[in-house]
């Protein structure tokens, strides 16, 4: 079983055993491939896939494999952006980040700060009441947003009626509506 990815003009991929290495303008990424069958190839801009087998398995591991390759090649040419928005009724909430560690004071009225460290693969800028999240990998630009959100989080409080917290508002270019 086959099948091709056209990739853009400044990447390029190659496998290295069960790994794959993708190269770009924004830098590098290597993934582990999700089995060792699987063979990656690139010929001018066709990356080509391939899986030994016409079953239901060889498909769904060609098909895996390929979403993942297209998001390293998305990710070391343009990269992946998500974007968070700080709300805050009653209490001022003050945001900052030093030396990649986010922190949150004066959440609800809380005298102890809430402190995230960031991975360091992800560039964080936070700017008024928006934070936004950089990363060549979605799956890290992705952890790092969600880890944001969850800093703030209240287990047992209606988010309908007790709003204060950071939401994320954009996934890597698609708008969410709460």
């Amino acid at each position: 079983m086959e099948d091709n990815i056209t990739a853009p003009e400044n990447c390029t991929i190659t496998q290295e055993k069960i790994f794959v290495l993708a190269k770009g303008p924004r830098g590098e990424l290597k993934r582990k491939l999700t089995d060792k069958k699987v063979i990656v190839k690139q010929e001018g801009q066709e990356v080509k896939l391939a899986y030994p087998g016409e079953t239901k398995k060889a498909k769904r591991l060609l098909n895996t494999n390929k979403a993942h390759i297209k998001n390293m090649l998305k990710g070391v040419n343009e990269g992946f952006t998500y974007k968070l928005k700080i709300c805050s009724g009653h209490f001022p909430m003050n945001v900052t980040l030093k030396n990649n560690v986010l922190e949150v004071k004066n959440f609800i009225g809380e005298k102890v700060p809430r402190a995230l460290k960031i991975n360091s693969e992800a560039k964080v800028n936070v700017s008024g009441d928006e934070i936004t999240v950089e990363a060549t990998s979605k799956e890290v630009a992705g952890q790092v947003a969600a880890s944001i959100e969850k800093l703030t989080f209240r287990p047992g409080f209606d988010k309908r009626i007790f709003q204060d917290g950071i939401y994320i508002t954009e996934k890597a270019g698609k708008k969410i509506i709460h």
